[in-house]
């Protein structure tokens, strides 16, 4: 009986003892991590799955990601709803962050005409033709990442922020993954998806990483470590491809990157409580363009697992209030790694003046300044509370670029020049620090070449020299080269002949902001035209109509707020130019001073998301002696960049319209029917000839009619265009096409 109690007893200790354990593991909070893989543009679907998870308020206590899972972790972690990364994410301009083409706004008019005429450009170092390291170096992604993740940029420790975060990176030097989680939020994020080939490596420390995805792709091991009770892994990764599949060596590669990748999910899926597995696989890592399906398709993949995630424990989000200011003050600046170039030089081009306020955006716009001068290859700053003000103290390091000599190449035809291969040098630092060299040599049906030299001070005084020589053969206006007494004499219309034009230039400009510039200078034009037109039989050698040496003085004007060279959609456009020619060879035996005023204004603007208008007008006079007909103004043909006073002019041949004065309206309806091709309507008018401007010619009908329509694709080497133009007054038609940009 005795025996009996004590058994009895016994099992009844052991049974409260084991409701008292249960009791205390069902009141023991679990702590729920979650981990995201990387996968290119497919962690997109991270996002969606976010938005569920969200949406059944479970509480997220720590946050892990590789790649573009530390990218959407982070900004997650940092306090942005799955809902607010929605929209961050779909008005995101993916080919401008990834591609790291700056604005056309961050560039001056130097490396604008060395960026807009070359397909191609590669470094040069000791005579050896170097690749770049990656296809982008990473600052539109850092000055995005850095603006939304503000609000927490001063936090060192990941564990500090809204919810505690780390991200994977990959030692290139060693192959071994590095676990950040301190530091420089933004530069860890940045290290974590620098995919190779795509973004350069990042310098971290005494440590230079790249993607973490390399060894790394899924840390559920290191967040379990974190004291997590529950794991939500969401895998964006690529499965294996059947041979049907495969069909370049960039296949293949993938191929054997996802061997390791794969094998290791066999086994992280088992560890992963609540495993989400989008189906992403119709899609890559580019697959940038289909932001709103990969989110959509990580929300119906969040779902389909709402019964499991019902399980975990609910709490409200703590609210954060990530960064929206527009305007900051800036006030202690620091700038690490100069040696080369001063302090003034880059804060000239940034635009920043120690306790002034900015706007965000033209803090940005400075920084791309600096960036696109291509001097230095790291650009890495942050932005600190002032410890003693209001505003923010800016600390910048910078790695300024040991490459500075570039070969660039570009290709081009149209009907005035013909054919032509370009072939640039450029170099910096070839006399001063802040300097730079640009010798192009245009090899084709017309040999021609173009120098330029600046020592750019920045928004002070710049001083520099241009030299060009230019030289085709063309069927041109005899009014151009003959006056009317000459014409009807021989009675030619048009003259084949052969023009040399070389121009050198030493000027001072000054550049009021990226877009306005003032040049004052001097020049000297060698120009020389013949023809065979006009030879008689007896003599061996071309007609000369011009071998004169031209001394003037000049100023300009300009004003280029266009976003895009060829297809402007916004911005407002001037080029205001007066040339006073002082003295001329003997040649020129009835030269008198005399002075050339032209202007060319110009607005365009978005009609709508593919349609856009741009208005041009221009016009030009001459003033003093006109005796000089060479140098006159002569309207016709099509295109960019043309020397002297040629205009060009639908409807009409290049160098058909003749006179000392004229007036032009130009209108251009653009359609980008799809991505990068266009569809154009034009119309142009104008009135030239002698002295309209005394007349009152010039506030007439227009004389000189032209309408065209056009076909265009952007491509890498530049637009290549075909217009069918048309005149009613000639009541003749001409075509036009162009390939490649133009220089």
């Amino acid at each position: 009986m005795k025996q009996k109690i004590i058994i009895s007893l016994i099992f009844l200790l052991a049974f409260i003892s084991a409701k008292a354990q249960n009791n205390l593991l069902e009141t023991k909070e679990q702590k729920v991590g979650l981990v995201l893989s990387g996968g290119g543009a497919k962690g997109l679907a991270h996002i969606g799955v976010l938005k569920v998870i969200d949406s059944l308020g479970i509480k997220i206590d720590y946050v892990a990601g590789t790649s573009m899972g530390a990218i959407v972790g982070s900004l997650y972690a940092s306090g942005y709803t799955g809902k607010e990364l929605d929209s961050i994410f779909r008005e995101a301009d993916f080919e401008t962050i990834i591609t790291d083409d700056l604005p056309r706004a961050s560039k001056g008019f130097f490396e604008r005409s060395n960026d807009e005429k070359y397909a191609v450009k590669l470094p040069f170092n000791k005579f050896k033709v170097k690749l770049p390291s990656a296809l982008s170096r990473g600052q539109n992604a850092y000055n995005m990442l850095l603006k939304l993740q503000l609000h927490v940029n001063e936090i060192e420790d990941f564990s500090k922020l809204p919810i505690p975060f780390f991200c994977i990176a990959t030692n290139v030097e060693t192959g071994k993954q590095i676990v950040l989680e301190e530091g420089n939020l933004t530069q860890s994020i940045m290290a974590s998806g620098a995919l190779p080939s795509l973004f350069q490596p990042v310098s971290l420390g005494d440590k230079l990483l790249i993607d973490g995805g390399v060894v790394n792709n899924y840390p559920i091991d290191e967040l379990r470590a974190k004291g997590m009770d529950v794991i939500i892994g969401v895998d964006v990764q690529d499965g294996l491809m059947d041979r049907t599949e495969i069909k370049s060596a960039t296949d293949v590669l993938l191929q054997v990157n996802n061997f390791r990748t794969i094998k290791d999910m066999e086994m992280k899926s088992k560890k992963t409580d609540v495993y989400i597995k989008p189906d992403i696989t119709n899609y890559n890592v580019v697959s940038f363009d289909a932001v709103k399906e990969l989110i959509d398709i990580g929300v119906v993949a969040g779902k389909n697992k709402a019964q499991e995630l019902n399980q975990l424990p609910r709490k409200k989000r703590k609210e954060i209030h990530p960064f929206k200011q527009d305007t900051i003050q800036i006030n202690k600046v620091e700038l690490n790694g100069l040696d080369r170039y001063r302090r003034s030089y880059v804060l000239g081009k940034m635009k920043i003046k120690s306790f002034e306020k900015t706007d965000y955006e033209a803090l940005t716009e400075g920084i791309n300044n600096l960036v696109a001068t291509n001097n230095f290859d790291v650009f890495e700053y942050r932005l600190k509370s002032s410890k003693t003000r209001k505003g923010y103290d800016f600390h910048a390091n910078l790695k300024e670029t040991e490459t500075n000599t570039f070969l660039k190449f570009g290709v081009h035809y149209d009907g005035l020049y013909k054919s032509g291969a370009l072939v640039n040098v450029t170099k910096n630092t070839l006399l001063f620090d802040n300097d730079v060299a640009s010798l192009d040599i245009v090899l084709g049906d017309n040999v021609r070449y173009n120098f330029n030299y600046l020592i750019d001070k920045g928004f002070y005084w710049s001083i520099g020299l241009r030299s060009r020589y230019i030289d085709f053969h063309k069927s041109i206006s005899a009014q151009l080269l003959l006056n009317d007494t000459e014409v009807d004499a021989f009675g030619l219309n048009k003259i084949d002949v052969e023009l040399q034009d070389q121009t050198n230039q030493f000027y001072l400009q000054t550049q009021f902001r990226n877009d306005f510039a003032l040049s004052l200078g001097a020049e000297h034009k060698r120009l020389e035209i013949s023809s065979e037109t006009l030879a008689t039989d007896e003599e061996d050698e071309d007609f000369i109509f011009e071998n004169t040496d031209y001394l003037s003085v000049f100023g300009n004007l300009k004003l280029d707020t266009y976003d895009d060279k060829y297809f402007p959609k916004k911005g407002f456009y001037f080029n205001g130019d007066l040339h006073w020619y002082l003295y001329a060879s003997r040649f020129n035996t009835t030269f008198e001073p005399f002075s050339i005023a032209k202007a060319d204004l110009g607005y365009a603007l978005s009609l709508s998301h593919n349609f856009a208008i741009n208005i041009r007008t221009s016009g030009g006079f001459k003033l003093g002696d006109k005796s000089t007909q060479t140098l006159d103004f002569a309207l016709g043909g099509y295109g960019n960049d043309l020397i002297n006073n040629f205009t060009p002019f639908l409807g009409y041949d290049f160098i058909s319209l003749t006179g000392n004065s004229y007036v032009k309206a130009h209108a251009i309806l653009d359609y980008e029917v799809f991505k990068k091709q266009h569809i154009t309507a034009e119309a142009n008018w104008a009135n030239v000839a002698d002295n309209i401007f005394e007349t009152g010619e010039w506030f007439t009908l227009p004389d000189y009619r032209g309408y065209a329509l056009g076909y265009a694709v952007d491509t890498f080497i530049g637009p290549i265009q075909a217009k069918y133009s048309y005149s009613p007054e000639r009541k003749k038609s001409i075509w036009f096409f162009t390939l490649g940009f133009w220089f």
